[in-house]
């Protein structure tokens, strides 16, 4: 008879998930590559490096369904963007707008600059404030 193993005791407990290096940057704008809504572009709201995904304005709309929580207060069914795959955006070439590649480059004084590796024109981080 086979030995009962309990598979929650074989997880090793208090590991933080791998964090993805990511080409994309709150702010950036990129089009969709792949999936339902390949071709559309859009402006990056959220990364999310540990699960590897993004939340893009105006796509993969999710309908959700709120309630009020007070009695002046809203209900109904309102529409949020949802995550999608980082793999499945590309960044758009400064200089052409076609989707690029993203190379890195050092500077002298140690800051990491993006550069589009269709025009060469370095791509500027947009820092939300």
């Amino acid at each position: 008879m086979k030995p009962l193993v309990y598979k929650k005791s074989r997880k090793v407990r208090g590991t933080e998930p791998e964090r993805h290096k990511l080409h994309l940057a709150k702010g950036d704008t990129i089009r969709v590559i792949r999936g339902e809504h390949r071709g559309r572009e859009g402006k990056i709201l959220q990364v999310y490096p540990k699960r590897f995904r993004v939340i893009v304005e105006g796509i993969n709309l999710l309908k959700k369904h709120k309630r009020a929580t007070t009695a002046q207060g809203e209900s109904g069914i309102i529409e949020i963007p949802g995550p999608i795959a980082a793999s499945n955006v590309m960044l758009l070439d400064p200089k052409s707008g076609a989707p690029t590649r993203v190379r890195r480059h050092r500077d002298t004084d140690g800051t990491i600059e993006r550069i589009a590796v269709k025009s060469g024109q370095p791509i500027p981080r947009v820092r939300a404030k």
